[in-house]
């Protein structure tokens, strides 16, 4: 493995074999990064594919469907992989002997199918990859028996929203361990040559017989573009498949001991599914009738189309493997299988190097397989998203500009997108369909293995093909216009300060995105702020069902609803903002004076939160020493809507530290804040004490925050209350205090109510597919940590509050983050008794040695037992706890308190020391 010295201006490293491809990517443009698991695990039922007249997504495109119908905007398939621009696809197909079609994608239950909303029920993990996707790993548990497909449907639907999901363990069928362990790898030979070994165990008592098929085909642009030529695949001599395009080239898989090559259309089978006429007899799903019913002319004699696929029929025996080799190359290696398996051997040699670099050393073994397994699951979680919204809405007959305004559709103020970039996805099965906030948390990750990849990602949500000309950054498909909370000012400010650290400051980077952020605080200032009274809305704002009504749609009262966390995430964007103007003004002085007008909006916004109007109707209430919404009625009648949740603990994150010599290096800017104290001493009063103003904190800092030491130990006595909100794996999203003690708001004979639920939504609010009233959600405690670890440096070690509240404990605010920080982890790590919390009661995954060490990163998490709920491959912002485990390794109090940007230069220090 080629090592080199890297010298940056702090530190020197030994590059390891990894890295120097990433270097290489980026330096030298060499596509290491071309080919990954660019495919989503799920098209069908997505926005894109929808051209519906109700725009009902999941029934006009079902999975049912899915094998016989051409796809418009993407494609899926079982650990799939495909270039950059998924043009030339690949995947692998399975069958039993038993099921009643070919497996080719994941099943799941649409929205109106479960009683918990969307559901993926099947059991596959992403057990390793490598940034560049040198070498990648992916585990699929197929069972021998025919797949319950009609009891997953029918059971579920029966089952009401007070009750569990019905799941596929529930069904039997993996009982006496009657199934297969598919392991599928890929290792990149260089980036045009990819090598797959599929590895096929029988974990069952008995010899079982699997048709494997990999499947090679070109993702179907020609029956929609004019212009675009149609691509062919074809046999060469032996088991070979020739694939050519006229714009990605010309590629040769080779099939080691193929017993024979099938080849078919990628188009919709259009007699079946619609009574039309076939364009050509072989269609898409030629194989599942081949394979499974005989018809030996659903395929092409020929031996040629845009589908292509190897039929391996293997004999595994109970307890033992069988292998599938094959090469994707871009020149055909007269040898192809004789360096293979060294090739695999270098390539998880090169995985396990880059790892052991990246990690900190004083994890213990658990904490290391958990940390690998998130950021595996980050990185087989890129896919490639295609979507023309102007090309989309002129099919639709809804483009508002050149359609006529015939036709109707979501996302019509939308046309001037362009998306067709490699995305980070919240889940491909569930959610696959990029969401703004969630990239942003994605990014906090990602950048442990990928900085070029993270940045682009921040990037990206900017670009004039995404942000809409109004300054608006896109939320996800279903709504791009819908309002997510504004943290990419945080996350880029987060990547920017550690790869400072790392010895080459992006300043480029910084700015760039500081230009399209203008534009969108300005859309945030101008669109949910209207009255200008700094008092921000936005609606559901991520937090779904959080509130009592919901707050995407109009009141029910009548009237408005001033948000507690609507407006705290605007104070957390502006401290964010000014940090970054800062850093800049650094290079043009201009930014000065942008600095100053960052605080002033942080200034009045936190003004605002605790005293709005001539009748001081306020969020902050003093008597509960906690933030709630306010219901402003038509009548002029201000309600507090007193709910103990996230909305009342965000606040507390919209906390920034200044060094002591932060006044003298920005002169004008401190002259300028001394003209607003004597022109506004009221405000001044209220957004920081006297004490603080003249001596400011530990050391001479100055601590911009919306909540003083006063609501902060109110708040946080709240928080840390084991009672309340402190679960054993975190914070919850809302008070367990609403378990005995529901809000109810009665309304024209009608009662609303906000219970807490520690696990699955009972309400249909925003699909019923995700829960806030009880559960624990990763990013939010991601930006307490944060808040906190920001606060630690302010008011020093001599601070310390009760924790948990009433056990005579008492901390640092670098320990209460730290611990929750543990808590966040226990949830995946082994406890005491060798169970997962994660996985609850489900024996299989607590006991099999052949599940019982595959992590999944759910979406949300029980919030007393730590179960992992919603969706299962939410590796997204879930990953965050690979950030997590990595920061609390490496950071020490004594670091950070040494300056308040310590915590980015001391993770970082230790970090490149180690590699």
């Amino acid at each position: 493995m080629a090592q080199k010295e890297h010298q940056s201006t702090s530190f020197s490293y030994v590059e390891v074999t990894e890295q120097k491809r990433l270097n290489e990517a980026r330096e030298k443009q060499i596509p290491w990064k071309k080919w990954g698991p660019y495919l989503s695990e799920r098209q069908w039922g997505t926005v894109r594919e929808d051209y519906s007249q109700d725009g009902n997504a999941w029934e006009y495109f079902s999975h049912d469907q899915a094998r016989s119908r051409a796809y418009r905007w993407g494609e899926d398939g079982l650990a799939g992989y495909s270039d950059d621009k998924q043009l030339l696809c690949l995947c692998i197909a399975l069958w039993n002997g038993k099921d009643p079609i070919l497996k080719e994608r994941m099943f799941g239950l649409t929205n109106n199918e479960s009683n918990h909303g969307e559901d993926v029920k099947e059991y596959y993990f992403y057990v390793d990859s490598t940034p560049t996707h040198s070498y990648m790993k992916y585990l699929y548990k197929y069972p021998q028996g025919e797949y319950p497909y009609r009891d997953l449907v029918e059971t579920n639907k029966r089952r009401s929203r007070e009750e569990l999901e019905y799941k596929l363990l529930d069904t039997g069928i993996f009982d006496e361990d009657r199934y297969f362990d598919v392991f599928v790898e890929y290792a990149k030979g260089d980036p045009e040559d990819t090598l797959v070994r599929i590895s096929v165990h029988n974990r069952g008592p008995e010899d079982a017989q699997i048709h494997v098929l990999p499947t090679l085909w070109f993702r179907n642009d020609w029956t929609w573009e004019q212009d675009s030529p149609k691509p062919m695949i074809r046999q060469l001599d032996g088991n070979k498949i020739h694939a050519s395009h006229h714009s990605l080239g010309e590629y040769i898989l080779q099939c080691e001991g193929a017993t024979e090559l099938l080849f078919t259309e990628n188009e919709s089978n259009n007699e079946k599914l619609w009574g039309h006429a076939n364009v050509s007899p072989y269609v898409k799903d030629a194989f599942h009738r081949y394979v499974i019913s005989g018809e030996t002319g659903a395929v092409n004699p020929a031996k040629k189309g845009t589908k292509a696929a190897a039929h391996y029929v293997l004999r595994v025996p109970a307890g033992g493997s069988e292998v599938v080799r094959l090469r994707l190359s871009a020149k055909a290696a007269p040898n192809a299988f004789i360096d293979f398996d060294k090739t695999f051997e270098t390539r998880v040699a090169d995985a396990n190097e880059f790892y052991d670099r990246i990690t900190p050393a004083n994890l213990s073994e658990d904490e290391r397989r958990v940390h690998r397994q998130a950021l595996a699951g980050m990185l087989w979680s890129k896919q490639y998203y295609y979507f023309d919204l102007d090309r989309w809405l002129t099919e639709h007959n809804a483009h508002p500009m050149t359609g006529g305004g015939l036709g109707t559709s979501r996302n019509s103020d939308w046309f001037h997108m362009l998306n067709s970039d490699i995305i980070s996805m919240p889940d491909k099965w569930e959610y696959p369909w990029y969401a703004a906030w969630d990239l942003a948390f994605h990014t906090i990750a990602l950048s442990l293995v990928d900085f070029d990849f993270a940045k682009d990602q921040l990037l990206l949500m900017l670009r004039n093909l995404y942000a809409h000309p109004n300054g608006q950054i896109p939320a996800y498909e279903w709504n791009f216009g819908d309002v997510n909370p504004p943290v990419h000012a945080w996350a880029t400010l987060f990547l920017y300060r550690i790869e400072t650290e790392l010895g080459r400051s992006d300043l480029r980077f910084l700015e760039r995105s500081f230009q399209g952020l203008m534009l969108n605080f300005n859309w945030w200032v101008n669109r949910k702020d209207p009255e200008g009274r700094n008092v921000f809305a936005g609606g559901f704002l991520g937090l779904d069902n959080i509130g009592v009504f919901d707050r995407s749609a109009p009141l029910p009262t009548g009237g408005h609803l001033d948000q507690a966390d609507g407006t705290a995430w605007m104070a957390f964007y502006c401290i964010c903002m000014l940090e970054i103007a800062l850093i800049l003004t650094k290079y043009d002085e201009i930014y000065e004076e942008i600095a100053f007008r960052f605080l002033e909006h942080f200034v009045w916004i936190t003004y605002a939160m605790d005293r709005i109007g001539a009748g001081h109707n306020s969020m902050w209430n003093e008597r509960d020493g906690f933030f709630y919404d306010l219901l402003h009625l038509p009548n002029g009648e201000a309600i507090p809507l007193k709910i103990r949740s996230m909305v009342g603990l965000l606040p507390m994150c919209a906390a920034n530290v200044f060094e002591a010599g932060t006044a003298a290096a920005h002169p004008r800017m401190f002259e300028m804040i001394k003209l607003f104290i004597k022109r506004h001493p009221e405000v001044a009063e209220k957004v920081a004490t006297a004490e603080d103003r003249e001596a400011g904190g530990f050391m001479g800092r100055r601590l911009a925050a919306v909540c003083n030491k006063e609501k902060l130990l109110r708040i946080l006595g709240y928080m840390l209350d084991e009672n309340e909100f402190f679960s054993p794996f975190g914070i919850r999203s809302l008070s367990k205090y609403h378990l005995e003690h529901p809000f109810v708001f009665f309304l024209q004979g009608q009662e609303y109510k906000v219970q807490y639920i520690p696990a699955e939504s009972d309400t249909g609010m925003f699909g019923g597919n995700s829960n806030w009233r009880g559960p624990i959600w990763m990013p939010v405690n991601a930006l307490i940590i944060r808040g906190l670890l920001q606060m630690y440096p302010f008011y020093g070690p001599d601070f310390k509050v009760e924790c948990p509240t009433g056990s005579g404990k008492y901390m640092t605010l670098f320990d209460v983050a730290k611990e929750i920080g543990r808590r966040n982890a226990s949830i995946f790590l082994r406890d005491a008794d060798g169970k997962r919390p994660v996985y609850g009661g489900t024996k299989k995954f607590q006991d099999d040695p052949h599940w019982k060490d595959y992590i999944l990163f759910y979406e949300y998490f029980h919030g007393d037992n730590g179960a992992g709920l919603g969706a299962s491959h939410q590796t997204g912002w879930t990953g965050l706890v690979a950030r997590e485990l990595d920061l609390f390794a490496r950071l020490t109090p004594e670091a950070l308190m040494k300056s308040a940007a310590g915590v980015m230069a001391e993770i970082t220090r230790k970090q490149v020391a180690g590699r």
